[in-house]
């Protein structure tokens, strides 16, 4: 199971001392079990889809952040699939926007369509579920940084008839239990635990965008993301605990996918953004933990953020042979 922070934050408000209260669940469950790395380096596009597709294929994409493009190099899913001939049901990303529909299959002519994850966009289904109707404002909001982009859903897009059917979740259902949530992050958890239980998949990506709310300049609002994604990779984790066919069997990453600027550079905008391509925007951690891991254990080498998909192809037995990563041998 592979999380992003969609959204970064920086260590000042985080692993910092001076942020380390926002993070109660990552610094005393989730640390003590993890081998923590504290310079994860992202050299590419500080964009929030353009930096999930490139951690998500290995190779820093330079597709438009902007557009209903896929990625251009294999993704993760794709390897996966084809080297250990996985069905369709055993590779989902639960994804927090329209602009991530194309997130889960690339357009590398070395792979047919067909081979990638299913993509499940759940404010997509609630919007469908609901029209737009009803108390759903604060759950249905598509992007932080750029709202008025509403980009074309295309590509293995999941539909609001299939959920019934295939997550066994009636649309009354699933309106009414959205009525109880207060924040996206927490409608994806929601369908990441119904995918958990219905299918058990091998591989599950999860992409959390609370965090980006920081780009409506409310500082905040930025904690309280923080503090809510800080809870729910508790959540998750604690689920798979409880799944017997996850217990004791998966191996967790969590990695934001890149930071936020500098209060001290006149180009950007502090907390707000992540447009200046400094140290602090572009240097972030990730912690592994669960079978197989070392706990308890720092480095501080610095490692790519593009490392993170031929690690994941060393330790599920395939070989992620377009990625311009190297498996983090830390936790082979």
């Amino acid at each position: 199971m592979v999380i992003t922070f969609g959204g970064g934050a920086r260590d000042q408000e985080t692993f910092a001392p001076e942020g380390q209260e926002n993070i109660p669940h990552l610094m005393r469950e989730l640390i003590p079990q993890s081998a923590f790395f504290t310079q994860v380096v992202n050299r590419g596009i500080l964009g929030h889809y353009v930096a999930t597709a490139s951690l998500a294929t290995g190779v820093y994409e330079t597709i438009n952040n902007f557009a209903a493009l896929p990625p251009e190099s294999p993704t993760v899913f794709e390897y996966f699939r084809k080297a250990l001939k996985r069905p369709a049901s055993d590779a989902w990303v639960v994804a927090p926007s329209n602009g991530f529909n194309r997130i889960g299959e690339s357009s590398h002519r070395s792979f047919a369509p067909g081979w990638g994850a299913q993509v499940i966009l759940p404010k997509y289904l609630l919007g469908a579920a609901t029209s737009g109707r009803g108390d759903y404002g604060h759950l249905l909001r598509d992007s932080y940084e750029t709202p008025l982009y509403a980009p074309e859903l295309g590509g293995n897009t999941f539909e609001l008839e299939q959920m019934e059917t295939i997550l066994k979740l009636s649309v009354d259902d699933f309106r009414a239990h959205a009525l109880t949530l207060s924040s996206p992050d927490e409608l994806s958890v929601y369908i990441v635990r119904q995918l958990m239980r219905q299918f058990a998949p091998s591989l599950l990506w999860v992409t959390l965008h609370d965090i980006d709310i920081a780009h409506a300049g409310a500082y905040s609002l930025y904690i309280e993301g923080i503090r809510r994604t800080d809870r729910l990779c508790a959540e998750l984790w604690k689920a798979v605990q409880s799944e017997p066919e996850y217990a004791g069997k998966t191996t967790l990453f969590i990695l934001p996918d890149f930071g936020r600027d500098s209060d001290e550079d006149a180009g950007g905008n502090g907390f707000q953004h992540h447009r200046t391509g400094d140290v602090i925007s572009r240097t972030t951690w990730m912690m592994a933990l669960g079978s197989g891991i070392r706990g308890g254990v720092v480095y501080d080498r610095p490692v790519d953020s593009i490392d993170l998909v031929p690690t994941l192809g060393s330790l599920m037995g395939f070989t992620a042979s377009l990625s311009r990563g190297k498996p983090i041998t830390e936790v082979l």
